[in-house]
Parts: structure tokens; sequence; C-alpha cells
């Protein structure tokens, strides 16, 4: 390895070890129960989510957590998100531009894609998104944001990670359809059904799709793990999405909640 590159290597892999260190760390502990005892809502991108509902949130000032290409909703809406999250190497990769444009309060990408992929997004707090399937925190749920968020497969659950360690009391998800036109099931099978709508508008995911395949089995277990420590610290999650299929959580009247 050049000897450039191979110092660099050591300062990037020192700092992963000890990033809670770091003055990445150090902006992420800001965070640190900024919204304790509050309510928010955690957005999937499914195709139940709907620029009605977003225009309730805005009316209400909630609090919003919102992913990847959520963007492409914008045009229906004057509602952006609180805090955006970005965990996906193929979306952020070609979206770059559209995220730099997003306005949010702060934006959270993993620094492993600003080391590795050349992914930079203007303001960025960069996270620690740990992969090492040897060195996880019970419930594979992190109980500190600034050490690291435990990757799980589905950027929803990193936001929840999130939100715990900002000291939300309540969480509600919304658009978390948790059903896909392909996927992976419990018990290994790949299934293919392509009545099934996969977001909340066409052409979502066009140029990575073939690429796709949603391992919905191994997402349940995440979602579970993630409802166990939530439950053994006091945080109440609720699943508000209109329909759907993710039944770990406790159904809420999204409706009712204002």
């Amino acid at each position: 390895m050049n000897p450039v590159k191979s110092l660099i290597a050591r300062h990037q892999n020192k700092t992963l070890k000890n990033f809670y260190k770091t003055k990445y760390g150090q902006i992420i502990k800001s965070f640190k129960d900024k919204h304790k005892g509050k309510r928010c809502f955690v957005l999937g991108n499914g195709p139940s989510l709907s620029a009605a509902d977003l225009n309730r949130l805005k009316s209400a000032d909630e609090i919003t957590f919102a992913t990847n290409r959520v963007f492409k909703i914008f045009e229906q809406t004057d509602w952006r998100p609180t805090y955006y999250v970005s965990e996906d190497e193929l979306i952020l990769k070609d979206t770059q531009a559209d995220v730099n444009k997003m306005k949010a309060f702060a934006k959270f990408v993993p620094i492993q894609l600003k080391y590795y992929h050349d992914i930079n997004i203007d303001g960025a707090v960069y996270f620690n998104l740990n992969y090492d399937s040897e060195d996880r925190c019970k419930y594979n749920f992190s109980p500190d944001f600034a050490a690291k968020a435990e990757a799980t497969g589905t950027v929803t659950i990193t936001c929840l990670q999130l939100a715990a360690y900002m000291g939300f009391s309540e969480i509600y998800l919304l658009g978390v359809d948790h059903n896909f036109s392909k996927i992976i099931d419990e018990n290994g099978n790949e299934i293919i059904d392509n009545t099934v709508k996969d977001y909340f508008v066409d052409g979502y995911d066009d140029d990575v799709k073939s690429q796709v395949v949603h391992d919905l089995g191994t997402t349940t277990k995440g979602y579970q793990n993630a409802k166990n420590f939530c439950d053994e610290n006091g945080i109440k999650v609720f699943n508000a999405t209109r329909g759907g299929k993710l039944e770990v959580f406790k159904r809420a009247d999204f409706d009712s909640l204002f």
C-alpha cells in the first residue's frame, strides 16, 4: 500500500475505534437527551406515506426523522424533516446534490461513506455505523450513538437508535409499510410479487432496483430487537403507519394523535 494511503487508513481505523473521543463524536454528544421526554415521528418511504399526513406533521410542529430519497415528495408538500438520515451508499452516491439542497436541522451520515466511498454531504453529522458482527451491543441496538450505531439492514432502526439517544419517550413510525415487491422472507425464501408497490412514488429507486432485495426476515428481527431495547428503557414505540405489514409494535391511529 502507498505509505500515504497506509497512514490515512491507520488514522481512519483509530478514529472508528475511539469515535466518541473524536470531533465527530463530540458533535453527536450535543444531541444527547436534546428532546428528553418528547415525542417524534420516524418516517419510512413506503407507499402509505402521503403529503397530507406530512402537512399535518408540519402544522403540529412535530419533530420528524426522514431518510434516503424522501426529497422526492417535497414538490407535494412544504413539510421538511427535522432530521435526515441515510446510510445507503447506492442512494447517496447519486443523490448528493439533492441531499445537499435539502433543508433539515441536521443530516446524519455514516463516516464510513466519507472514508471509503468519497461521499461528502454538506454540513453532515458523521456517525460510526458498526458492521462488525463480533462487536455488538445488547439487542443489536446502541445505547450510545456518539460511540456507534449498530448496522441492522434498515435505516429506520438507525433512526430509532438516534431517537432513543436524543431522549424521546414516544416514537411513532409512519410510512413504514414493511413490504416490497422483491423480498427474502423469514425462511430465507426469495419472493417476488410485482403487484406490490414499494415506495410512495413510482420510479423511486429505478437506478438501483435491480441490485436490491429486501431481507424482511432479518429486518423483522431487527425491529423486535429494537422493541426489546425500548421496552427495557421505558421508550414507547408505536406503528402509526396506515396499513402495511409491520406488526412488531403496537398500532396507533395517526389521526387520533392530533
